[in-house]
């Protein structure tokens, strides 16, 4: 075996943040299991995880300052040492190992090897009288085809552990040595060819995810003094612009500065038509730029881009284990020493009190064989990887397996109303004055505030400040205050804008607060939400300048898209916001919910969410993360929908939806569901294949070939069955683009309206 420990310079990786390991060599469960143990074991290591399924090794380095290509080495040393090869992932934006073609996978050869041997013996015994030859073409082919088996079976009994390998090895050996030849060949070439199936079809996951690293290119434009010149991406840095020719990736997240064009998000958004962006447009790293030119000014470094991002996030999922993996992985780790004790018991028992040691023998090797938890063990994460590699091609991001189960449960799912059941992008209606104010002084001082503020409302404002060319003067002090609204000094006078609570607060006059109530009362019976703008010259009460009526569209899909949900299983609706009791209850209407909170603060939104799990189990909140990450924390599941470049709305969800569109929930959903019943179907057919092998062959109705065909056919049954999950989804998603276009249209439709 070999190991590669290549590796950027020292610094290039924090020793605080995972490292990632692609293994190769692995056969099964429980080979991934010994790698873990092994890696797990280093001082070096903090803790190690290992996904059979993606065929990676996670490891959490002890913030000790190790140095960096120390803890490579060792990791390496340790995987080596258990017999298998690991690769360090490079830091995103460097070099990358290129996955092999299937014809070039290690199991092949020697496999089609014993199977040639195999066939051509067998062809001999019927033909040719002496069993000489047939029985020395039937040795070959077993040495042939089972030398890789044995060699990982020897690798596994030094480290004083018992896996498929081990098994099969004393299975054949001692079919041969009861002159079983011809069985003990066909288990090797089986075997073989189950084990060389599995692995091209596991690599084709793995692939599919691995290719998410290639979408950045190695190699950027940067334009410096006017002279253009090709550098590493992992050099780029913030301010750095790059020159972006049509038909190029982007090499990293950062600002249109010169040029218009189309560009092609699906790698991040999902998105399967191309959007516009031109200059003080946000575009992506991995992203396909259309038929402009461009040039953009570089935001985040390449390790810090939303594709790096992504690649973090999905890597972390797959080394996360499902609770019903979790479960599976317990029930093998006592069922194979169990059925081995058994077979043991046989041949040593039942053969010394009966005599009759052959037949004995021979029963107690095809338990061996029964005894490898194969299908059981990866009946789990090839369909939780499978699902993984579909959401995040549909622009989904999972945040593990956990998340997905648990959102197959949820029927309960709770909505945050701004930029979620309504469009995110509101406008200025109506700018009432109050006493002796003006229109304009109540939009320069509130724009003067809100400027800072990341808030919807605030951008409208701002926008709004901007179309009517007001001169907005500096504020100094921001201070945003959550579910209220915002507060800053100007001119040395306390400005604050928000919510009538927060002018209750402030010392605002009850003739003012009147006058804010039935301005809000009128504009909530179309939608509107009113922002109040007072001022305090000093310590004193505030006084109140005006409202400020801000709209906001509800998305013209919404009811379909919850229809949608109620069809796969969500019992209940519900919408929480912070808005007024009347604006609430008119989008509620509109929108179709089964309930509404309205008033809610953002802790306030937590204790909502805590209410509908007392009363109604399970329960997902949906939002944007950006006022509602402690409800999103709260909920059972948290899905930050219209993530885009949002760190916090990622860090906050267990799973979120890269583009803003909430027709992706319920597939959201679906996907979740269908996940769980393959899971289960996987496990049901795993079990239920291994105890009526287990009793038929106990009985002596089942040969060793039988047994490794039900094996290894129900190992690629269940790779099969999860596999299913990428390529339903990909229908789904080809089917989706008409209405996709359809949905784009209507929202243009209503922009111009």
């Amino acid at each position: 075996m070999s190991v590669s420990t290549r590796a950027s310079d020292p610094g290039q990786i924090d020793l605080c943040k995972p490292l990632v390991f692609d293994v190769t060599g692995m056969d099964c469960g429980d080979c991934a299991r010994s790698v873990e143990r092994v890696v797990g074991q280093l001082p070096q290591v903090d803790n190690a995880t290992v996904s059979f399924a993606s065929g990676t090794l996670t490891v959490k380095p002890h913030e000790t300052g190790e140095n960096h290509d120390d803890v490579v080495r060792s990791v390496g040393g340790a995987v080596d040492r258990a017999g298998y090869t690991a690769v360090l992932r490079e830091k995103f934006g460097g070099r990358r190992v290129s996955a092999l073609p299937w014809w070039r996978n290690r199991k092949l050869i020697p496999a089609v090897a014993a199977t040639v041997l195999w066939v051509a013996a067998f062809v001999v015994g019927q033909t040719v009288e002496t069993e000489v030859w047939s029985t020395a073409l039937y040795a070959v082919a077993i040495v042939v085809g089972g030398m890789p088996i044995m060699r990982s079976g020897l690798v596994a009994l030094t480290a004083r552990r018992i896996d498929m390998n081990v098994l099969m090895t004393i299975s054949v050996i001692g079919a041969a040595l009861l002159g079983e030849w011809s069985e003990g060949g066909l288990v090797v070439v089986l075997f073989s060819i189950g084990t060389t199936l599995q692995a091209v079809t596991f690599d084709r996951t793995r692939n599919a995810i691995r290719a998410l690293l290639d979408l950045a290119p190695d190699e950027a434009r940067v334009v410096r003094d006017g002279v253009e010149t090709l550098v590493a991406v992992h050099s780029l840095q913030v301010d750095d612009v790059v020159r972006v020719r049509p038909g190029d990736r982007l090499p990293a997240d950062g600002e249109v500065i010169d040029g218009h064009s189309a560009m092609d998000q699906a790698a991040i958004t999902g998105e399967s038509l191309p959007v516009e962006r031109g200059v003080g447009d946000e575009v992506y790293a991995g992203t396909v730029n259309g038929s402009g030119t461009v040039l953009v000014r570089v935001t985040k470094l390449s390790s810090e881009s939303m594709l790096a991002n992504i690649v973090h996030l999905v890597e972390e999922a797959q080394s996360s284990r499902a609770p019903s993996q979790q479960l599976v992985d317990r029930f093998a780790a006592v069922y194979t020493p169990a059925v081995v004790a058994v077979a043991a018991l046989i041949a040593l028992g039942v053969g010394g009190f009966s005599g009759n040691w052959d037949t004995w023998i021979y029963r107690a090797l095809v338990l061996l064989v029964i005894a490898c938890p194969c299908a059981l063990v990866i009946s789990t994460p090839v369909a939780i990887v499978s699902a993984i590699g579909a959401a995040t091609r549909g622009g989904m991001l999972v945040k593990g397996g956990a998340a997905l189960e648990d959102a197959g449960r949820v029927k309960t799912v709770a909505f945050d109303k701004t930029g979620t059941l309504t469009m995110g992008r509101p406008t200025v209606a109506s700018l009432i004055p109050y006493g002796d104010a003006d229109e304009r002084e109540v939009l320069e001082l509130a724009a003067a505030v809100e400027q800072p503020s990341e808030h919807p409302l605030a951008r409208a404002i701002v926008a709004r400040a901007l179309h009517d060319a007001v001169a907005v003067p500096v504020a100094t002090g921001f201070a945003g205050l959550p579910g209220r609204g915002a507060q800053a000094t100007v001119d040395g006078a306390k400005i604050v804008v928000g919510s009538d609570r927060l002018m209750r607060e402030a010392g605002v006059s009850a003739d003012a607060l009147s006058w804010i109530e039935r301005h809000a009362t009128d504009f909530a019976g179309s939608g509107e939400s009113v922002l109040s703008v007072g001022r305090r010259p000093g310590d004193g009460p505030a006084e109140l300048l005006g409202v400020i009526a801000v709209a906001d569209r509800v998305r013209p899909d919404v009811r379909e898209s919850l229809a949608a949900l109620r069809r796969i299983g969500v019992e209940r609706i519900v919408m929480l916001t912070g808005d007024r009791e009347e604006v609430a209850s008119t989008i509620a209407a509109q929108v179709g919910v089964d309930e509404y909170r309205a008033n809610l603060l953002p802790d306030e939104k937590s204790g909502a969410i805590r209410e509908l799990q007392r009363q109604h189990g399970s329960v997902a909140m949906v939002g944007d993360g950006i006022n509602d990450a402690p409800a999103l924390a709260t909920a059972d599941v948290g899905i930050a929908m219209g993530v885009g470049g949002s760190d916090v709305a990622l860090e906050s969800a267990d799973l979120a939806l890269m583009r803003d569109d909430l027709s992706a929930l319920s597939r959201l959903f679906d996907l979740s569901h269908r996940t769980v019943a393959i899971i289960r179907q996987n496990v049901t057919l795993s079990l239920v294949t291994k105890a009526v092998a287990l009793l038929l062959g106990t009985l002596g109705f089942v040969n060793l070939w039988i047994a490794v065909l039900a094996d290894m056919g129900t190992s690629i049954i269940v790779t099969l069955n999860g596999l299913r999950l990428a390529r339903v989804e990909r229908q789904r998603e080809i089917a989706g683009i008409q209405g996709n276009r359809d949905r784009n249209d209507g929202e243009k439709a209503v922009a111009a309206d």
